[in-house]
């Protein structure tokens, strides 16, 4: 999809739509969109005076053949009551037309800039809103699709705003293909997503992109001797991997070296203590803390910092077997330590410990784990806010900072020394289940015994990775949820 950016008045741009976000409320004789009720002849007037304009949130009105301006149709998009974020607004909003495009054969689509809050941030945000929402994702699908069918992108603003706009737009563009890869990635079904096949994916984008990539296989994983890996995959028909990718900068080198961890989980049937049957399907999204890893290495290749990025991959298949691993068995991670598993479903810690061990001795010198660990997080959290944990205030500030300015929720919980008593075995070093009070929390303390020293924070993102149900906004499946946190954080820019 082409993005391009007019540097002119909200009337003169040209595209088969053009989308207006609108505050609850907001006058039309005043402010931003006087200009365009004006050109239309005091139309947007009219609506509100008819109750068809409110501004409500995800409210759309739809006008065909406007006359007074160069667009075809007019989308105005209700934003709801003016708040501290009005460019994550105005996201919505963009988001909101787009998929009201569904069925319309609207190739070229312009978006209005409003002026509000940074140039670069808002053509960073529209650019990513835009191409987000235009992909459905709905591959398996051989009728009524409803395809969007948006061919070109316009980003319309001022002539002083356009030079930063541009500026954003070209990252937001990138931002927006890495979280529709981890989309993509998310959303395929268990039996097209294993982790050979997720092997694979991450090993062809590597290669696209210019990033190194190492894919350890099950022979080079026992002989490591990463048997809490090894100990999820051993009753699955699937063979575990260990996936490695490197972004390595031209030029000069930022000091350290960041580690982006992913779970991996292709299919989560809870082994033998089985899940229930009702919404285990959805438990093919179990690898989105793994697709989040993949998305963000594709864009930062391209954004191309100065910093050198390690992702590692745990990616396995946990399935009931009369080879798979029992509660009350012991397990011997990378590290050496030995675990108690009290519940095969706990899982993705397992695999884990042996990701955040490894990516250590790759020479990650600071670390951030994204997984679907807990449905406790969903159960504290919803699917607003992801959880965060970490070893290291400093470190967990960066994250949230980060996460700040990419718009997505982040919620720090907390790790204090007592919360170790409860994943204390009587029989290993550790246990796998730290009981039901606390359990996002003592699946991060868990975590934490892996990492040492090093500045870790752990992203439990259970309630944010996938939507269940479609949103005016958004397709239901895979969200991309993590990738812009993870690209802000390793290729910082300045407004």
């Amino acid at each position: 999809m082409k993005t391009d950016i007019l540097a002119a008045s909200i009337n003169e741009a040209p595209a088969d739509v053009l989308i207006v976000p609108v505050y609850r409320n907001e006058s039309v004789t005043e402010g931003p969109l006087a200009p365009l009720d004006a050109a239309l002849g005091g139309t947007l007037g009219e609506l509100v005076d008819t109750g068809d304009l409110h501004g409500r949130c995800d409210e759309v009105t739809y006008l065909h053949a406007p006359a007074g301006i160069a667009a075809k149709r007019l989308v105005l998009v209700g934003m709801g009551e003016p708040s501290s974020s009005p460019l994550q607004q105005n996201r919505r909003a963009f988001m909101t037309g787009i998929r009201a495009m569904r069925g319309k054969r609207h190739g070229a689509v312009a978006v209005a800039d409003r002026g509000e809050g940074s140039a670069f941030r808002f053509g960073e945000m529209a650019a990513e809103a835009v191409a987000i929402a235009a992909v459905d994702l709905s591959a398996y699908k051989t009728e009524d699709r409803n395809d969007l069918s948006v061919e070109s992108v316009l980003i319309q603003t001022t002539s002083a705003r356009e030079p930063d706009v541009r500026r954003g737009a070209e990252r937001g563009r990138h931002v927006a293909e890495g979280m529709n890869l981890t989309r993509s990635l998310g959303n395929e079904p268990g039996d097209r997503m294993t982790p050979p096949i997720l092997a694979e994916r991450a090993a062809g984008m590597a290669k696209e992109h210019g990033l190194q990539c190492e894919i350890l296989e099950e022979s080079k994983l026992k002989e490591l001797g990463m048997g809490a890996l090894l100990g999820v995959a051993r009753g699955s028909e699937e063979p575990a991997r260990l996936i490695v990718l490197r972004y390595e900068p031209e030029g000069e080198v930022e000091g350290e070296t960041w580690g982006f961890v992913g779970k991996g989980i292709t299919f989560d049937s809870g082994g033998i203590s089985i899940k229930p049957r009702e919404g285990m399907e959805w438990m093919k999204y179990d690898m989105c803390g793994a697709g989040a890893v993949v998305g963000a290495m594709s864009a930062i290749a391209k954004l191309a910092p100065s910093r050198r990025v390690i992702g590692v991959i745990a990616a396995a298949e946990n399935m009931p077997s009369g080879r798979a691993i029992k509660p009350g068995d012991v397990l011997r991670s990378y590290s050496g330590k030995t675990i108690e598993v009290l519940n095969t479903d706990a899982e993705g810690r397992l695999v884990l410990a042996d990701a955040l061990t490894y990516a250590q001795e790759l020479g990650a010198t600071r670390l951030v784990d994204l997984a679907t660990l807990t449905g406790a997080c969903v159960i504290a959290l919803g699917h607003v806010y992801a959880g965060l944990m970490s070893n290291d205030q400093d470190w967990a500030n960066d994250i949230l900072a980060a996460g700040g300015l990419a718009g997505e929720k982040l919620w720090q919980l907390p790790m204090d020394k007592a919360y170790r008593e409860q994943v204390r075995s009587d029989i290993a070093d550790i246990k796998n289940l730290g009981g039901r009070a606390a359990g996002t929390i003592t699946a991060g303390y868990f975590l934490r015994e892996f990492v040492g020293s090093t500045p870790w924070a752990h992203l439990d993102i259970a309630g944010t990775a996938w939507i269940e149900d479609e949103r005016p906004y958004i397709a239901r499946g895979a969200s991309g949820f993590g990738v812009p946190t993870l690209v802000e954080l390793a290729a910082p820019v300045a407004d």
